[in-house]
């Protein structure tokens, strides 16, 4: 399975998660605690969990071609949900 990971500095990595799981869990499958967040796309999988000023990010994609699609609308999101806070997001897989 494909994976692609991002670590994002950031104050409000569990704001982020919990906007972002309240964001999709009207049409996705969504799972969430206190630290970290789980959305399963159609085509993979969003991981996320919160640390100490840092967003931990991991998506498995099902099909290597769905990576970069899921990449991005994980990352669009993300930075719509930081509103004024610039996070800085760099993929590696």
């Amino acid at each position: 399975m494909p994976l692609s990971r991002a670590k994002i500095e950031t104050a409000s990595a569990q704001r982020l998660i919990n906007r972002l799981c309240k964001h999709w869990a009207h049409k996705l499958d969504v799972e969430q605690d206190d630290q970290q967040g789980k959305i399963t796309f159609a085509m993979g999988a969003c991981l996320m969990r919160a640390e100490s000023g840092t967003l931990l990010i991991a998506i498995e994609a099902l099909e290597e071609e769905h990576l970069d699609e899921l990449e991005g609308v994980v990352e669009r999101h993300l930075i719509r949900m930081a509103g004024d806070e610039e996070i800085v997001v760099v993929w590696e897989n």
